[in-house]
């Protein structure tokens, strides 16, 4: 894409916590940071992504399906740690190539869920290179893109709300069958769900505790929240898990988490945040 339409991308992505409208409204996307091969100027570029559970996504260098691999994909040939800014979080990653069958096998998720990627192969002679981004674990805490914490907590809301919104209609589409993509999609966004509120659990819950002994009642009400949300999780976990998932049972039980969820996070801030901020009365 041209440099000044990426440009107007990346500002509206910073500004709008990962958000942006026009051509990609709605849309997977990150900030990816390289390194250049032979300038070592840092350049950022905007991508789509592929959730794929665990610390790890993956971005496919289809450059339009035109007969050159994207500059990225040179960078971190040359240089594989790379920053990513997920519209939430700033984390250094490790790119790693994938090849062989496992490229094939992601890639092939990848198709079933945008056929667009198949279009951009049948352009080009090139083979699309899947890439790999794994987080590396950060020494500190992590590196949120808020003014204060209690933005922090509503911008890790808000990215939960626009994932769960995503896999919903993702569902809506999918037809008669849930692809390996959409399961995927479906179990990482459990499995984020569950080491927020472990976090919150093992963390923020018992700190505001010692500094707010008023708020117990609050907190002993999100701690029972936060396990109606786990059970809901597990509900999900084993209707996607299992042979052959019914479109319509998961998107039952998506919905279920979805209001739950909404309930929990709207009192979650409702309640913490003026705490959080200095600002309650």
């Amino acid at each position: 894409m041209p440099v000044d339409f990426n440009q107007q991308i990346i500002e509206e992505f910073r500004a709008n916590g990962g958000r942006v409208g026009g051509l990609f409204e709605g849309a997977r996307l990150i900030l990816l940071t390289t390194t250049g091969a032979r300038s070592g100027t840092r350049h950022t570029t905007p991508l789509g992504y592929l959730p794929d559970g665990g610390e790890r996504i993956i971005v496919i260098g289809s450059a339009g399906g035109s007969p050159k691999h994207p500059d990225w994909f040179h960078n971190l040939l040359a240089h594989p740690r790379v920053t990513v800014e997920n519209g939430v979080f700033t984390y250094e990653a490790e790119a790693t190539v994938l090849d062989g069958p496992e490229r094939d096998r992601v890639f092939a998720r990848a198709v079933e869920a945008d056929p667009g990627w198949a279009d951009y192969q049948a352009r080009t002679e090139r083979v699309l290179p899947v890439v790999a981004l794994t987080e590396v674990p950060a020494a500190g805490p992590p590196n949120i893109n808020a003014p204060s914490f209690g933005a922090a907590l509503k911008a890790v809301h808000d990215a939960f709300r626009r994932e769960l919104a995503l896999v919903r209609k993702e569902i809506a589409d999918a037809g008669p069958g849930i692809g390996a993509q959409l399961r995927i999609n479906c179990l990482t966004v459990c499995q984020g769900l569950h080491h927020h509120h472990v976090h919150e659990d093992m963390g923020m819950f018992p700190a505001l505790a010692r500094q707010h002994p008023s708020l117990a009642p609050t907190l002993e009400r999100l701690g029972e929240e936060h396990r109606r949300v786990a059970a809901l999780l597990a509900e999900l976990q084993a209707v996607i898990s299992g042979d052959a998932p019914d479109p319509l049972q998961v998107a039952a039980e998506v919905g279920r988490l979805s209001d739950e969820l909404e309930r929990h996070l709207a009192y979650e801030e409702e309640q913490l945040i003026p705490i959080l901020d200095g600002t309650a009365g």
